[in-house]
């Protein structure tokens, strides 16, 4: 019998039965590992690196990249892991996202032989971190304005500039910096160690506080004529990357979104006032339902999504699509369920809150909703309204 107060179109009769069992496993990992340890996460601002080979050995690194030592799974089975993720923790979605979406999957995409070889395997395994260098301290929405620059000296490279907000680069080993070349912007695998680059935290965060964001600077960076991406020039390198991440992220989002909603939903079956559970008031009951119609409205959107990608007919407005309507509504959906938590909401012994302050980084990153919409309209007019 379906539960309605959980899947109320009986959404997992659209999915396969290695798509549940999938779901299954990424579910008790959350329950086991996540859930009991993220609130002191938060708290600390503190990143659990110890769960990276973990993540490594349950195949959710590069799960989507087929060969050297990736999952090769399938568009849906990586966006349900996602959403599992992120029903434990925004920041956890994010270390999967930019390790396996951005950093490997740029390798994956555009690296030589010799890169993928080198790179790939160790990342699948979550024996190595990658980061992702696009943005920088006055480039976010527009990458084409890149300051940092690659100059060709000698039989190599000298890279020079700053990034900003690049995940895990302070505790990476590796990072994919892009830079503008005299042939245009191009990409470099940047081993971490290399003299001049430098990864420092930002501090102070009030979102992602259980993620790593970092300022990257890279002095006079020398780099082998080998280190840089040799099938890719210009922006559809890193455009390419991001749409895998934001790809993710639709989906991520609707976990944080259920994660509130259940919550809630029992909370409000016990907490007494009046004389009478919560859940009996119209008032709550309303919310719940508004809950319910957007969870479920945005899981079918990232499961279309999904085969539209796995079936290769996907479009990155599409993408935009589901970026910009899932989020915005997963940050509605926490904030509502906060309110039924009353004054217990601001705790961290509940999650909404904690998701609504984690999804204001997610509804920044990989394109704000700005940037989302003016995709989808020049998409559905054919006219472009930002150069």
């Amino acid at each position: 019998m379906i539960d309605l107060a959980t899947d109320y179109l009986d959404i997992d009769s659209l999915l396969s039965q290695q798509e549940l069992d999938l779901r299954s496993q990424v579910r008790q990992f959350v329950d086991d590992r996540i859930r009991p340890n993220i609130n002191a996460w938060y708290e600390d601002a503190v990143f659990p690196q110890d769960l990276v080979k973990e993540m490594g050995s349950l195949g959710l690194l590069g799960m989507h990249l087929n060969g050297y030592g990736c999952g090769g799974r399938s568009a849906v089975e990586y966006g349900i892991a996602a959403m599992e993720l992120e029903a434990g923790d925004s920041g956890i979605r994010t270390f999967v996202s930019v390790q396996g979406s951005l950093a490997m999957s740029a390798i994956a995409k555009f690296g030589s032989e010799e890169q993928k070889r080198q790179w790939l395997p160790g990342m699948a395994a979550g024996e190595l971190i990658g980061c992702f260098g696009l943005t920088e301290p006055t480039a976010g929405s527009d990458p084409a304005s890149m300051v940092t620059r690659a100059e060709r000296v000698g039989h190599g490279w000298v890279l020079n500039g700053a990034k900003r907000w690049i995940g895990l680069a302070s505790i990476a080993d590796v990072a994919v910096v892009w830079a503008a070349t005299d042939d245009g912007i191009r990409g470099f695998v940047v081993p971490t160690d290399t003299e001049g680059f430098m990864a420092t935290p930002i501090p102070d965060k009030l979102s992602m506080r259980a993620s790593i964001q970092c300022d990257i600077t890279m002095e006079n960076v020398q780099l082998p004529a080998t280190a840089v991406l040799p099938e890719v020039t210009g922006l559809r390198g890193p455009f390419s990357c991001l749409n895998e991440a934001r790809y993710g992220i639709l989906w991520g989002a609707m976990g944080a979104a259920r994660d509130a909603y259940q919550t809630v939903l029992a909370y409000a079956d016990q907490r007494t006032q009046f004389g009478k559970p919560l859940a009996a008031f119209q008032l709550t009951q309303q919310k719940l339902v508004d809950m319910v119609l957007e969870i479920q409205k945005g899981t079918l959107v990232a499961l279309q999504t999904g085969r539209l990608k796995d079936s290769g007919r996907l479009r990155p407005e599409q993408i935009s699509f589901g970026k910009l309507n899932n989020v915005r509504q997963a940050i509605e959906i926490c904030r509502s369920a906060r309110t039924i938590l009353g004054g217990n909401g601001i705790t961290l012994e509940y999650s909404p809150l904690r998701h609504a302050n984690n999804l204001e980084s997610v509804r920044t990153y990989e394109g704000t909703d700005e940037i989302h919409t003016l995709i989808m309209g020049r998409a559905i007019t054919g006219i472009p309204s930002f150069s």
